[in-house]
């Protein structure tokens, strides 16, 4: 029984460094988004984004540096993701990893474009003002389409989550369900620009799915009872280190 307690350790560790990236990759996403660009990109005003970049140049390259961390964290996550789950179901894993690096190609264009952004600010080419929001603008929309991989990606980590039995079954469903409605969502923000409430309303159940799943990952890691009750030949092949 030693190779067993062996291999559920070591997918526990793998399970709680899933959890760390993905928390990180919350926390740099919320900086990113809600703090910095709020405070920087005025919607209806490029005067105003132009001199908020000119007048805060050290904010203005944090939210460059803050999106490429989101590119860092995210490829790491999108790995161990796949590290944890290959031997539950690799097309599954393989799917979450696949999903999860097209979203840090999403991030290292926005990054590219908001880097571009705070170059014409402070050395002006041609109509700043216009040049800076159509780059804004553009960041945004790059995410805005992207959230297509986003809801991907959470619904074979649902799937491998009910496939394996190491999480509560409910919380596969809900990053089943949640990932459904965020592809749904990213649809209606361009179909009916009027509707976005409802955009942001079916995206509700995919960020409890995915707080849940990370507070599951940091603070369980996976349900060991679920390994326990595995025959030994189960509980090592559910070892990473054993594929």
């Amino acid at each position: 029984m030693e190779p067993s307690r062996a291999g559920a350790a070591e997918l526990v560790r793998t399970a709680r460094t899933t959890g760390l990236f993905y928390l990180g990759m919350a926390v740099v996403a919320m900086l990113g988004f809600l703090v910095i660009r709020s405070r920087l990109f005025a919607a209806d005003d490029p005067g105003a984004t132009l001199a908020n970049l000119v007048g805060n140049e050290p904010l203005a390259r944090a939210g460059v540096a803050l999106e490429m961390l989101m590119v860092l964290t995210q490829t790491l996550t999108a790995v161990w993701f796949y590290r944890l789950f290959r031997t539950v179901d690799a097309f599954a894993a393989g799917s979450i990893a696949a999903f999860g690096l097209v979203n840090a190609i999403v991030g290292l264009g926005s990054a590219a474009l908001l880097a571009t952004a705070v170059e014409v600010a402070l050395d002006p080419i041609g109509d700043a003002p216009a040049t800076v929001q159509l780059l804004y603008l553009v960041s945004g929309n790059l995410w805005g389409v992207g959230g297509i991989f986003f809801g991907l990606w959470l619904i074979p980590m649902g799937y491998c989550v009910l496939r394996s039995g190491w999480m509560p079954r409910p919380l596969g469903w809900m990053l089943i369900g949640g990932g459904a409605g965020y592809l749904l969502g990213a649809f209606i923000v361009y179909l009916a620009p009027e509707a976005r409430v409802v955009a942001e309303l079916v995206a509700v159940p995919a960020h409890i799915g995915e707080f849940w799943m990370v507070g599951y990952l940091l603070v369980h890691g996976v349900r060991r009872r679920a390994l326990q009750d595995a025959p030994p030949d189960d509980a090592r092949r559910a070892s990473p280190a054993s594929a």
